[in-house]
């Protein structure tokens, strides 16, 4: 379908006229009775052997087969950097980062936050680390490789949580409170075991402060913790036609040769605001485009350092405005849809829209042909991909990775 379709279809969200799927009142019972057909669990096809990647999927293949995976976790179809995130709030993701812990290089645990305690720093969140999972992870993570054995890398994510503008400027003007706080994160790293630290600080003071003073602030804490042996990933905007220049080519020329890696947003691309597709293909290619350019120096090692972000939960749009959904919600929606999903040939997403008792529904989400798209633009470009996150989607898109 024709982007301009789709966007006629959302804005005639509340007086559309066209036939859509409806929810009847039996049909949870009836859902729940097909309920023993579905796949689960290890298989001997995956979803290339089994024909399931197609542009327009079927409902009832999605049902059949999302909670089914090939038998070998440890077979990677792509071969560049994957980091998936996990929450505490989203126990699947637990379940999932082990599951397939081979195809990852790095787990990104969201558990820590920066804080301040009068005047000294603290790291909030430590209740959540569990030790026997990173245990479980990094060992169902090894994969044999010659000279030496892989292993999953650790990185949580850690933000900055209820500073204030005082607390910042303190932060980005005095270089010993920055060794102050370089100095817990490490003794934090040390203590738990991770092997270097996912930093997302740029969306939030990018615009707001000198740019120099920013990366005063990354490369010094990239400096110290080296010195340890540990590393550190910085998530990054991307562009934006209201915030354009967030992190662009220069940011990148400044800070490649010394950042671990990026990790970058594509996603949120729409809103309950300005509905439609999570992240419209042409838009993540421009993202990386718009901070490495074609023919810009050094573009293959500044590409393989910028993690292509991929989500994995999608939107459901409602008169009332709807919101993000994940997997559980997104199933109990598609299972009322009888035909093909939709798909839009610009932004290569797939969507559907149904009518229930409380309105119609105009969903987002993605699909084995959505994801796959992704990768190969990843392996085009030369670029890593961050998931998030883990649990969110559905377990047979591991089959892409």
């Amino acid at each position: 379908m024709n982007v301009s379709c789709v966007h006629i279809m959302l804005l005639l969200l509340l007086c559309s006229q066209q036939a859509t799927a409806t929810l009847s009142p039996d049909s949870k019972s009836k859902s729940k009775h097909k309920e023993s057909k579905f796949l689960r669990g290890p298989q001997d096809s995956d979803v290339f052997d089994l024909d399931l990647v197609s542009s327009e999927p079927l409902p009832k293949d999605i049902l059949m087969h999302h909670d089914a995976y090939y038998k070998d976790t440890a077979l990677r179809h792509f071969n560049g950097t994957t980091l998936g995130y996990v929450t505490p709030w989203n126990s699947h993701g637990y379940d999932v980062a082990k599951i397939f812990a081979k195809k990852f290089d790095i787990i990104s645990p969201v558990w820590l936050q920066i804080v301040k305690q009068g005047n000294e720093y603290a790291v909030a969140g430590t209740h959540d680390i569990d030790a026997g999972w990173l245990t479980d992870v990094r060992r169902k993570g090894k994969v044999q490789q010659q000279p030496q054995m892989r292993t999953v890398k650790v990185f949580p994510r850690i933000i900055f949580d209820h500073f204030t503008d005082r607390d910042i400027k303190l932060l980005l003007s005095d270089a010993k409170e920055r060794t102050k706080l370089n100095e817990l994160l490490i003794k934090t790293c040390k203590q738990h075991g991770f092997d270097g630290l996912v930093l997302e600080v740029w969306s939030q003071l990018a615009g707001r402060i000198d740019d120099q003073i920013l990366f005063t602030l990354v490369l010094q804490m990239v400096k110290e913790l080296q010195k340890q042996q540990l590393r550190l990933i910085l998530v990054i905007p991307p562009q934006r036609k209201d915030t354009p220049n967030l992190f662009g080519e220069k940011h990148m020329d400044r800070l490649y040769k010394h950042v671990y890696a990026f990790s970058l947003m594509t996603y949120d691309f729409s809103s309950v605001q300005r509905p439609g597709a999570n992240a419209p293909l042409y838009w993540v290619r421009k993202a990386v485009e718009h901070m490495t350019p074609n023919g810009c120096h050094d573009i293959e090692t500044k590409r393989s350092k910028i993690l292509l972000g991929l989500n994995m939960y999608g939107n459901d749009y409602t008169p009332d405005g709807g919101g993000p959904i994940t997997f559980g919600q997104y199933l109990e929606l598609v299972r009322h849809v009888k035909k093909h999903l939709t798909f839009d040939e610009r932004d290569i997403e797939n969507f559907f829209e149904i009518k229930s008792e409380t309105g119609r529904h105009i969903v987002f989400y993605p699909t084995l042909h959505s994801i796959n798209e992704r990768i190969k633009l990843a392996k085009e470009l030369g670029t890593g991909i961050s998931i998030w996150e883990l649990g969110q989607g559905l377990n047979y898109f591991y089959d892409l990775f």
